[in-house]
């Protein structure tokens, strides 16, 4: 249930509207806009007679949210959520790219990459220490050294970090290295990392799941922001279909139905939705004119002999180049990069 109170309510009603509801049984969140102050009353009651609460002093108007995500509906939250940390402001006008290899391999690797990504005027440093592969022959990641690597080099270009957590024992280890915790695709519906998550600081961006439909997706997006963390980034990494072409189907209108649906910032990621290198460019234009908040890349400065996901991988010149025409789409669809 969603109540809107008057622009003009006073704190003193507010408080007593939420004791109110708390009284009756609901769980209450708050969202305080730029003219109006939103209470989200979450609570299985059927039954419940919504008038006992439009008659309250201050009530503007009382509604049922039909959908089974509350926290992160637009209904509940009118204005977009701007995630802020330190000089970046992710879900406003500015567009951002998180940029960086797949794996964090050595020091040279991730210190050469880091500053391609300075050099292009990015604030957001990818990389992953731990890695989910789908053979367990495969490089899993350096762990708690590849952490420490990607810090020093983000600090030494004055970037934020934004690394993969893949279980809940991990949380605390990464949670010393890290800006933003990413969830992958196949830890969309793992509740219990997902609910723990909800109760850090930091920022956490959750990539839609494999086959996931997008209600699914919101709804995990729920589970943190029902644990208390406000700050989720959604990011659409494509969806698996019965195209081989292209390693998913990458799409590209979950964007704007997201943004209909939901105040959540969403980003998109082309280097995993397509695979390879060459239909990465083309993709990344086309999220940021679907109007994409943000690009997750990757970037190798040797993508041929990386430890994982070479194929997909921009060169530096490729990525630098990138950036420049996705500056011309931002400006022309009023935004910035």
């Amino acid at each position: 249930m969603v109540v809107i109170m008057e622009n003009n309510a006073s704190d003193e009603q507010i408080e007593l509207v939420k004791k109110q509801l708390e009284d009756f049984g609901f769980q209450i969140h708050e969202s305080r806009g730029v003219q109006k102050t939103i209470l989200g009353a979450i609570g299985v009651q059927p039954d419940f007679d919504t008038r006992k609460v439009s008659i309250l002093d201050g009530v503007s108007d009382v509604y049922r949210v039909t959908n089974p995500y509350k926290l992160a509906n637009r209904s509940f939250k009118e204005d977009d959520t701007i995630i802020k940390m330190k000089d970046v402001e992710l879900g406003g006008n500015k567009i951002h790219i998180m940029a960086g290899p797949c794996s964090i391999e050595s020091e040279d690797q991730i210190y050469r990459l880091a500053e391609v990504v300075a050099k292009s005027g990015m604030k957001i440093l990818r990389g992953g220490a731990f890695k989910p592969r789908s053979s367990p022959y495969s490089f899993q990641g350096l762990g708690e050294e590849g952490l420490k690597l990607i810090r020093k080099a983000a600090d030494e270009f004055g970037l934020l970090v934004i690394t993969e957590v893949m279980q809940i024992d991990q949380i605390e280890l990464i949670y010393k290295y890290t800006d933003i915790f990413q969830v992958g695709a196949r830890n969309m519906q793992n509740f219990a990392l997902i609910k723990e998550l909800g109760n850090i600081d930091k920022p956490i961006m959750l990539k839609r799941g494999l086959s996931a439909q997008i209600e699914e997706w919101l709804m995990s997006a729920e589970y943190i922001l029902y644990n208390g963390n406000k700050d989720v980034i959604l990011c659409e990494r494509g969806i698996r279909t019965f195209e081989k072409y292209t390693r998913n189907t990458f799409d590209l209108s979950a964007i704007p139905v997201v943004h209909k649906k939901s105040h959540l910032p969403i980003i998109a990621d082309p280097s995993h939705a397509t695979g390879y290198r060459d239909q990465v460019p083309p993709m990344a234009r086309a999220a940021v004119a679907a109007g994409a908040d943000g690009l997750m890349l990757e970037i190798h400065h040797d993508p041929a002999n990386a430890k994982s996901d070479g194929p997909q991988a921009l060169l530096p010149e490729t990525y630098l180049k990138l950036v420049e025409e996705l500056r011309i789409i931002a400006k022309a669809i009023g935004r910035e990069l």
